[in-house]
């Protein structure tokens, strides 16, 4: 064959029959087309993602119902331990009330000796009541001023004692369970 015979067949595509082109086709299509076996294993994989995923979810859900569960009995714990609050900051006043009515009282009148007698049980009864659910008496003198306790009223200055000390009460402070209701007020020293 001759140099020009060869491009000329090079050149031109060579006809296949329809079955050639029908097979070549169909091997096509199965080369394209995933078998069973690849279908299945994509399944499985994408079977695997979703597990995992409902599984961290269900992880997660069970932890927020837990955390749910925990600030909702710690609620109920403070509303509890809190619950007298505002009604034991009302009788604050009836307290401080005995105690000015005791300090009016002469000690030396005979003729006020029962008064006095009945006020300072008075007095007694309702601390004690305080003391039963856990209201505290904050009566600082001569301890050095805190400012998360204590309410400086005025500052005095004395010559023999430290600076920053309560050196008088006016109104003694209360606490509940811990919590401050009320600051003690008081006069505190400073330097002369």
């Amino acid at each position: 064959m001759s140099e020009q015979e060869k491009e000329q067949k090079g050149a031109e595509p060579e006809l296949e029959t329809v079955e050639e082109q029908q097979a070549a086709a169909d091997a096509d299509a199965e080369q394209a087309e995933p078998t069973t076996e690849e279908k299945l294993a994509e399944a499985d994989a994408e079977l695997a993602k979703v597990k995992k995923a409902l599984a961290e979810a269900d992880v997660r859900a069970q932890a927020e119902v837990q955390n749910v569960r925990k600030r909702a009995e710690r609620d109920v714990q403070h509303a509890r331990k809190f619950a007298l609050e505002k009604f034991a900051g009302d009788l604050l006043s009836v307290a401080d009330n005995l105690e000015r009515g005791l300090a009016a009282l002469d000690a030396e009148d005979e003729a006020l000796k029962g008064a006095r007698e009945g006020i300072e049980l008075t007095l007694k009864s309702l601390l004690d009541a305080f003391a039963r659910y856990n209201l505290e008496q904050i009566a600082p003198a001569d301890e050095p001023f805190n400012p998360e306790l204590h309410e400086a009223m005025t500052m005095v200055p004395v010559p023999n004692v430290d600076p920053n000390t309560v050196i008088e009460v006016l109104e003694k402070g209360y606490q509940l369970n811990g919590r401050l209701i009320r600051p003690a007020r008081v006069v505190v020293s400073k330097a002369p």
